[in-house]
C-alpha cells in the first residue's frame, strides 16, 4: 500500500465531517475519501445488523477507492460493526469512535456528567463498557436525542427549533448538576456555538474527534503509511442520498469546495 493513498472516512451522514476537520487539521498531507451514508440517516434507529451491512458495504467501496485505512466516523457504526471490519481486513488500519467518557470523568468537578446520544449510541454494550470501566467513580445522565441528527443533516445549525429541542434536552442535565457534557455522536460539534450559548462557561463540552486524529496518526506511522510531505491532498466525497441536498449543506461543514458525487 502506497503512503500516497488517501484514508476513507464515513458517517451515516455529514457528522462524520467534523472528524474529517480534525484529520485535516493534524494530517494537512493526507488524501480523505468521505462517504455520507444519508440515504440511511440516522443510524441511531437502525438495528446493529442492519447498521453492519452499511458498514461492511461502505468499507468495501472505500477500499476500491484506495483506501490505506478506514475511520468510521460515528459512534452507533463503532459500537455495530468496527469488530466485525477489523476482523475481515486484519492488516487494514481501522478507528472507531466512542464517547468520551475517560476524558469526561477526568474533568469532571462535580462528578456529574451528561451524555448527548443517540438512542442507538446508548443502548450498546460498548456504551456499557465504558460506563464501567472509566465512570465508577463519577454519576453518568444519558439523553437521547431523537431528531437531532435530521436537524444538523439540514444544515439548521442555529434555529429556533433545534435550539428548543437542545434546551429541552441540556436544562434537566444541568438540573441534576452536570458540569460535563459529552458529545456522544460526531453530528454534534457542528451545533457546539449553539450550545455554548445554552449552558453556563464552567460546562465543559467534550468530544472526541481530535483523539481520533492521533490515533490515526499513530497507526499511519507505526505502519509507514503517513503520506509525505507537501503531497498534493485531495478530498473526495459520496452521498447514498440525494448529492444536491449535501452539496447544498455542505459550505457550513467542510472549508473547501469538493463535488458530492452519487454512491
Amino acid at each position: 500500500m502506497s503512503s500516497q493513498a488517501p484514508v476513507g472516512v464515513f458517517d451515516s451522514g455529514v457528522g462524520g465531517l467534523s472528524v474529517l476537520h480534525e484529520i485535516r487539521a493534524r494530517l494537512p498531507d493526507e488524501s480523505l475519501l468521505y462517504v455520507a451514508d444519508s440515504g440511511h440517516v440516522p443510524y441511531g434507529e437502525k438495528s446493529p445488523e442492519f447498521i453492519r451491512e452499511r458498514s461492511q458495504a461502505i468499507s468495501a467501496f472505500l477500499l476500491e477507492q484506495g483506501a490505506k485505512a478506514l475511520v468510521l466516523a460515528c459512534n452507533t457504526a463503532t459500537a455495530a460493526a468496527v469488530a466485525d471490519l477489523r476482523e475481515r481486513y486484519p492488516q487494514l488500519p481501522i478507528v472507531g469512535m466512542e464517547p468520551a467518557v475517560k476524558p469526561a470523568a477526568a474533568v469532571t468537578r462535580s462528578g456529574v456528567v451528561g451524555v448527548l446520544a443517540t438512542s442507538g449510541t446508548l443502548k450498546s454494550a460498548k456504551f456499557a463498557a465504558l460506563l464501567d470501566r472509566f465512570a465508577s467513580d463519577v454519576r453518568v445522565i444519558t439523553q437521547p436525542c431523537p431528531g437531532l441528527v435530521e436537524q444538523i443533516e439540514a444544515g439548521e445549525l442555529d434555529t429556533p427549533r433545534t435550539r428548543e429541542l437542545l434546551q429541552g434536552w441540556v436544562e434537566p442535565l444541568l438540573a441534576e448538576g452536570c458540569d460535563t457534557l459529552i458529545l456522544g455522536c460526531t453530528h454534534y460539534p457542528f451545533i457546539k456555538p449553539l450550545l455554548r450559548q445554552l449552558v453556563p462557561k464552567t460546562v465543559s463540552l467534550v468530544d472526541t474527534g481530535a483523539a481520533v486524529a492521533r490515533h490515526l496518526q499513530q497507526l499511519l506511522e507505526q505502519r509507514e503509511l503517513r503520506a509525505p510531505q507537501g503531497n498534493a491532498a485531495q478530498t473526495r466525497v459520496w452521498s447514498s442520498g440525494d448529492p444536491q441536498a449535501l452539496s447544498a449543506v455542505l459550505p457550513k461543514l467542510w472549508d473547501e469546495h469538493v463535488e458530492v458525487l452519487a454512491l
